[in-house]
């Protein structure tokens, strides 16, 4: 994003919160103070979004958030975000199909994010559409918290795979959480590619580069993917023209559809996966 906008002759300041919302806020005020003529943030959580909308707004900037809805629609922005939920339900589909050749009912497992985001829960919304549509194919699903984080999702895992080591189907609501998947599953005889004995059938969401390589592989069936591509080069669109117009407080929402990239289409839409772009897949 911030090579188009200087691509564009725009300058360009940018700052990195690391995952603070309170550094985050402030980065966005010293922006306000040095009169910039747009803002383009990606909010740590939704409520955060909020209050960063309220100091946008009442500066007369217009401003977009990327990628993670605000909590709440207070406030006027340019909102670019992924169908989380229809995304989800698209990659579970794909896993439920598979699970189909098993020929039983099958044990389900949701590594759930941080439900204070709204992506969060709109992952899990997407997951459960799935299990609640084929109650002939599901047992009741197991739900391990993350709030996304690496080492909770982890040791909340390894938990639950000891309390349930049948596990047949495993979703992720965020492919960052496959290298502590594997952690768990390996030890277990768990971490194996398709078609061999001890494969968990699995699935993510984001399409991140880790995720490709792990579908390539054999090892992840399937991963929804948000076309952050298309989301940034949106965004970019309409915050552009808002400031052309003098707008200040534009408000629109930006809908990508995403679509779920699985061992059966990889040939054909892996290059349309962002992460199978920017960096060379891993493994």
């Amino acid at each position: 994003m911030g090579d188009s906008l200087a691509a564009a002759n725009a300058t360009v300041i940018e700052h990195n919160s690391n995952e603070d919302p309170n550094r985050q806020l402030e980065q966005v005020r010293d922006c306000i103070t040095q009169g910039v003529d747009g803002i383009i943030v990606i909010p740590e959580d939704g409520s955060s979004a909020n209050t960063i909308i309220k100091e946008a707004n009442d500066a007369d900037i217009p401003i977009g958030i990327f990628n993670r809805p605000p909590a709440s629609e207070d406030g006027a922005a340019i909102i670019s975000v992924a169908d989380n939920r229809d995304v989800a339900a698209q990659t579970v589909q794909y896993l439920a199909d598979e699970a189909t050749k098993l020929g039983r009912k099958v044990q389900p497992l949701i590594m759930v994010g941080n439900l204070s985001d709204q992506n969060a829960v709109q992952r899990r919304n997407g997951f459960m559409d799935v299990i609640e549509a084929n109650p002939d194919l599901f047992l009741a699903p197991i739900e391990v918290q993350t709030n996304w984080d690496a080492a909770t999702g982890q040791s909340n895992l390894q938990a639950a795979m000891q309390a349930n080591p049948n596990v047949d189907v495993l979703f992720t609501s965020s492919d960052f959480l496959f290298p502590q998947i594997q952690a768990v599953l390996e030890p277990l005889g768990k971490w194996k590619p398709v078609g061999q004995e001890g494969h968990v059938i699995m699935g993510g969401l984001d399409g991140d580069n880790r995720a490709c390589g792990l579908i390539e592989s054999g090892y992840v069936d399937a991963t929804g993917v948000q076309d952050l591509f298309s989301e940034a080069s949106a965004m970019l669109g309409a915050l552009g023209a808002a400031i052309e117009k003098g707008e200040t407080d534009p408000d629109e929402t930006i809908v990508d559809p995403g679509f779920a990239l699985t061992a059966s289409n990889f040939a054909d839409r892996s290059q349309d996966m962002w992460g199978c772009v920017i960096t060379p897949p891993a493994s």
